[in-house]
């Protein structure tokens, strides 16, 4: 059985108000996240790297677009198929290679690889592996900024298996209900793990969710950047102005399994292939830039230069660094309460 035409979205590029100048800082992060993956992939095969490697292969434009409409303020709580927002929000590729390597200088001091860490100073708050749990965190991030007076938008990005899920309900239905800026984003890529969109719902759109909760709704094309753009900014705007909530679902494609162990025998024979050849997001967004003559092929592929160039040093760098000693990367990891307080203290701050 093999896949001929894709699932039909309710939007497409049509008008933008992104500048030419925003184009190319927009498609550099595309560029940045593909490549990313590329090299995790690389290095993973090269026995360097711990843990799984999730990469975002089919559906970077979905992370990547809605992200760049957000403000510094704004939080996120992204996928582990998401690195592409967390570079948008600031997350430097280094501190990522430093999780992936185990490295003792990395946010999580090694007890964790990928993402699984946060940076409150730029809005982001990593995923955990039980998917939806972090919609109702971005309610009580949305409710402490309420108390605050602060202005912030907050998203929860998902696949469309999580919107099963206990918490993705309690979690949205909340925030509906206290009318917070919550933007949930189901990114509907396939499959859940092994399981098709059509064993997870009855329902033939997950946007329709959305009715149930008396929230916003809206569909995108999660291949087409820029109209992942200009559907997120109008959420944000619609969220931000006192209107509450609003559920995207994005339309795109996982090419590939749900990390490097998974063959993805569970695929339709030749459903990767077409996806690959007809809407891949990167060569979209490229073939955009020509024909709008923002960018020429030829400074596309310097930038893709400078881009390798830039990951190669970043990894380097991270593999460089030394790597926990043994005591502190137990340190919080198992039962510590027969150390000394101040054992402790002298361990964690080496």
């Amino acid at each position: 059985m093999k896949q001929k035409k894709p699932r039909r979205p309710l939007s497409c590029t049509k008008e933008t108000t992104l500048t030419n100048e925003k184009f190319i800082e927009l498609y550099r992060y595309l560029k940045l996240t593909r490549m990313f993956d590329e090299k995790t992939v690389r290095l993973k095969k090269q026995s360097k790297l711990t843990g799984g490697v999730f990469t975002s292969l089919g559906q970077e434009a979905t992370a990547v677009g809605t992200a760049f409409a957000l403000e510094e303020k704004d939080f996120i709580a992204p996928l582990i198929r998401d690195i592409g927002a967390c570079f948008v929000k600031g997350i430097e590729p280094r501190t990522i290679f430093l999780q992936y390597f185990g490295r003792g200088t990395a946010p999580s001091r090694a007890t964790d690889v990928q993402f699984h860490f946060a940076d409150l100073e730029k809005g982001f708050v990593g995923p955990i592996s039980h998917l939806g749990d972090m919609i109702p965190v971005m309610t009580g991030i949305l409710l402490a900024a309420r108390m605050r007076n602060e202005d912030r938008v907050a998203v929860a990005y998902l696949g469309e298996g999580a919107s099963s899920t206990g918490t993705f309900h309690e979690g949205v239905n909340f925030a509906a209900v206290k009318k917070l800026p919550l933007i949930t984003i189901i990114e509907n890529n396939g499959y859940a793990y092994s399981t098709p969109t059509r064993e997870q719902a009855a329902c033939t759109q997950f946007v329709e969710k959305a009715l149930g909760y008396g929230i916003k709704g809206l569909q995108v094309d999660g291949n087409d950047i820029v109209a992942c753009y200009e559907t997120m900014k109008s959420a944000v705007d619609y969220a931000r102005t006192g209107n509450g909530s609003v559920l995207i679902e994005a339309m795109t494609y996982r090419r590939k399994g749900h990390a490097e162990h998974d063959n993805q025998a569970y695929v339709p024979e030749g459903e990767i292939e077409w996806w690959a050849e007809h809407n891949d997001p990167v060569t979209r967004f490229e073939k955009y830039l020509s024909e709008q003559e923002i960018l020429s092929n030829q400074q596309m592929d310097d930038m893709a230069v400078e881009i390798k160039e830039f990951l190669n040093a970043e990894a380097e760098w991270a593999e460089d660094q030394p790597p926990p000693e043994p005591v502190q990367a137990a340190m919080n990891v198992f039962d510590n309460s027969f150390v000394s307080p101040a054992y402790k203290k002298q361990v964690l701050d080496k």
